[in-house]
């Protein structure tokens, strides 16, 4: 398995990277936000040579809008991965099935040459999502043992705690294996 972090405003930009091989940053969410750390959290990534992947916070409505709106910003270079947040909002609402499949379908469309990821955390996977569709792949979060969530669907990422960063693990055997993978999209 493979560590990783993810990352957003509430972390710094100079966040450590010893040990990691993949770092995904949040790009953007609804249609109006933007990361202010996005340029400096994903300079940091690159320059420590980590597989890097972008997160959009998924609201209600407007998919195509969300979708065109998060390839705009997230930066755009071959290999990179791409991944829709699902989860509920501030508000309390969340995007339905169809709108979260959408908007996977939407940016795959939009970023052909990027792996597109579903990240929703196990009560989503379980109790919400009817359809499965994950685009390339599943990000799933529950905060249990490193690679052992508590789902019998095919997941690609685990993110295992909040404590003190957001941690993940990939289900690659090692770096060149998630990169040839990232880049054969």
């Amino acid at each position: 398995m493979l560590r990783g972090i993810d990352v957003s405003a509430y972390q710094s930009s100079t966040y450590g990277t010893d040990g990691l091989s993949f770092v995904f940053v949040k790009a953007t969410e609804g249609r109006s936000y933007v990361n202010p750390k996005l340029a400096a959290q994903t300079e940091r990534a690159r320059d420590a040579g980590l597989v890097v992947g972008f997160y959009h916070f998924l609201w209600p409505g407007n998919l195509t809008a969300q979708a065109e709106y998060f390839v705009s910003k997230a930066p755009d270079r071959a290999g990179d991965i791409l991944a829709v947040d699902w989860e509920t909002t501030s508000e309390g609402t969340h995007a339905s099935n169809s709108e979260k499949d959408r908007f996977i379908r939407k940016v795959r469309e939009l970023r052909p040459d990027n792996r597109v990821l579903l990240y929703c955390n196990r009560n989503f996977w379980l109790n919400v999502d009817t359809t499965s569709y994950a685009g390339d792949g599943l990000w799933i979060a529950d905060y249990v043992a490193a690679g052992k969530p508590r789902i019998k669907a095919e997941w690609r990422f685990h993110q295992y705690t909040d404590d003190p960063v957001d941690t993940n693990v990939a289900d690659f055997s090692s770096r060149s294996a998630l990169k040839k993978w990232a880049e054969a999209a």
